[in-house]
């Protein structure tokens, strides 16, 4: 069993080489066409090394910070091999990925910092939102925890009607009401439902639209203010889904909602069908927010708590899954 195997778990370590395969194959063959030929680290390196990395989604801001670190440390070394460099990238990257709070390795498992922990899911229509609250319900329900599901984004009726499959699928209660009601009065009851049934976890969907910041904002801030009567502290984790397959496109939702409200954890999905993973850097970086979970697959195990680590060995692992 290898260090990976022992820090992620060997099933989470070949879900997340296979979710990573497509972003792994881009992302190597750019960074060793970016060192080709080449015995030192020098400017013409730098440069097609800067290249490779905007080409592979890492971003323009996340790029230069990774390129200035290296340049210092070019300079302050004199002397750096090629064949280091690699080894210098798992390092930079690993720095800039903030650390989430209350996670670990196996958190789903692991004790929550208080029961019922409220979790606020926020994120645009189709970014895998519904899906990615039915996998966190699974997995907290695999591990023991009493799981209640909120059904507050009631402007689509599809929107309530996928939850409800979802939580029949996973076999947990939800709480719903009709289209067009107050999405706060739906927050509050399940709260208020939460607390009367000892939930562990409470999961509660919001409605994703992009057209009108200010509704948004006014929308979520009524969320927290009614929830709040019943649980001062909730909710304990705003968490915003984004959709890695889309590039760059997830920076501007994650500048989006960000600005709506105070988002203090991140779900990247989808990352299994693009090789477009390096934005999860991109994203991390620069809004200094961690990546708590990612979607690598299908399955309802494919949902993964991140880690940096492991994601970053993956990135420049050269097995094939």
């Amino acid at each position: 069993m290898g260090f990976f195997d022992k820090l992620f778990g060997k099933k989470e370590k070949e879900s997340l080489d296979q979710g990573l395969q497509k972003t792994k194959d881009s992302f190597l063959s750019k960074i060793t066409k970016a060192v080709a030929g080449k015995s030192t680290v020098d400017s013409e390196v730098l440069d097609n090394l800067e290249e490779a990395l905007v080409g592979a989604d890492v971003g323009v801001d996340t790029t230069i910070k990774i390129i200035d670190r290296i340049e210092q440390r070019v300079a302050r070394d004199k002397y750096l091999n090629t064949s280091e460099l690699n080894r210098l990238l798992q390092e930079e990257i690993t720095g800039l990925l903030v650390d989430a709070p209350h996670s670990n390795s196996y958190a789903f498992q692991s004790d929550l910092p208080t029961t019922p922990y409220v979790i606020l899911v926020v994120g645009v229509n189709g970014v895998g939102k519904t899906t990615t609250i039915g996998k966190l319900a699974y997995n907290f329900k695999k591990a023991g925890k009493k799981v209640l599901l909120g059904a507050a984004d009631t402007f689509r009726a599809a929107a309530v009607d996928q939850l409800t499959i979802w939580s029949e699928r996973v076999g947990v209660p939800i709480v719903k009401q009709e289209m067009g009601s107050d999405p706060a009065a739906v927050a509050f009851d399940t709260v208020q439902s939460g607390v009367a049934q000892k939930s562990d976890v409470i999961i509660i969907d919001t409605a994703g639209r992009l057209h009108n910041k200010l509704h948004l904002m006014d929308e979520l801030s009524k969320i927290r203010r009614v929830i709040q009567k019943v649980i001062p502290e909730a909710p304990h984790e705003v968490l915003l889904v984004l959709d890695g397959s889309t590039g760059q496109n997830a920076i501007e939702q994650a500048r989006h909602f960000t600005a709506a409200t105070d988002v203090s954890a991140l779900a990247i999905t989808k990352l299994d069908g693009t090789a477009k993973g390096g934005v999860v850097l991109a994203i991390a970086s620069q809004f200094s927010i961690p990546v708590k979970f990612i979607g690598v697959g299908e399955k309802m195990e494919d949902l993964l708590v991140f880690d940096k680590q492991a994601f970053v060995g993956s990135l420049f692992s050269l097995e094939k899954s």
